[in-house]
């Protein structure tokens, strides 16, 4: 499992709940759903796929990703 690396994030209360809905939405823990965010603007900035590898995507299943995670990379 790949280290994870913890940090404090103040965030508007407005914004936090639409990312519950949204996380809600796609079966994932808000956490879970702010990681996922980043990861596609981090592959959208670096224009590829370098951050779903085989090892991300196991450590996704065991953070609750799994579902929506891959019904999300079979669209791409």
């Amino acid at each position: 499992m790949m280290a994870r690396k913890q940090f404090l994030l103040r965030i508007d209360a407005d914004l936090w709940r639409e990312l519950e809905k949204w996380a809600a939405d796609d079966l994932r823990s808000v956490n879970a759903q702010v990681e996922w965010l980043l990861r596609e603007a981090v592959r959208s900035r670096r224009g590829g796929d370098p951050l779903r590898d085989k090892s991300h995507q196991d450590d996704a299943a065991a953070h609750g990703e799994g579902a929506s995670m891959v019904a999300s990379e079979a669209n791409s």
